[in-house]
């Protein structure tokens, strides 16, 4: 296990990604219109861009830099992890409030029956708040963050948890998590939003399956 072990994979996705964004973003005469607090929709867009970005690669590297050099709790003892938690908190608590914010910017911008979207942001709701409540209760909120990387030895022994919502997938987090993030697009109409939306789902499973999964393999053997 290396650091950097599969993050060309990730590189070469990422600029996948924002190419077909940018294409798609560039062809749209809405994508862009309006603005919140004197801040331009295209403005709001990079920051809710640039969130997922930096979220990612702050967890890839605490992530390995722990699992392969002990780097943060060598660094700063028992509170490594606590530190870790709280930049990931506030990163992962921004991904849904940069999309709302670039959702009031970008208000209206879709032409659909506000019926069928308030609708659909309610049926996504139900996966999500079920998630929530099967990682509080099953799987616990320190191995979500990803303390296995912090103590692999606490877990190594566990198997995959069945139970919540992990009855159903093994990726629970990612397949419905990610769903309350198309929520204020849905609500507020946004063109952009649902499309960052969908790039933050599209994005995680690169992080899962270039960063996670390897991990998970060399943690669980």
């Amino acid at each position: 296990m290396t650091v950097l072990k599969q993050q060309h994979w990730h590189l070469i996705l990422l600029i996948i990604l924002l190419s077909l964004l940018y294409s798609y973003s560039i062809h749209s005469p809405y994508f862009f219109a309006g603005s919140l607090w004197g801040v331009s929709t295209k403005s709001w867009a990079w920051f809710g861009l640039l969130v997922p970005i930096v979220h990612q690669i702050y967890v890839l590297l605490c992530w390995r830099l722990e699992l392969v050099h002990k780097t943060l709790s060598k660094s700063f003892g028992s509170t490594g992890f606590t530190l870790y938690k709280i930049g990931f908190a506030v990163l992962i608590l921004l991904r849904p409030v940069s999309i709302t914010m670039l959702a009031v910017s970008n208000a209206d911008s879709l032409s659909v029956s506000p019926f069928l979207t308030f609708l659909l942001a309610a049926i996504l709701l139900v996966p999500s708040i079920y998630l929530f409540y099967s990682v509080k209760k099953y799987f616990g909120i320190n191995r979500a963050f990803g303390e296995d990387h912090f103590n692999p030895d606490k877990y190594k022994t566990d198997g995959i948890i069945k139970q919540g919502i992990f009855k159903y997938t093994n990726n629970g987090m990612y397949v419905y998590g990610f769903l309350i993030l198309y929520v204020p697009g849905l609500l507020l109409l946004s063109e952009a939003a649902l499309a960052l939306a969908l790039f933050n789902h599209l994005y995680i499973w690169v992080h899962y399956y270039f960063t996670e999964k390897p991990d998970m393999e060399f943690i669980y053997n």
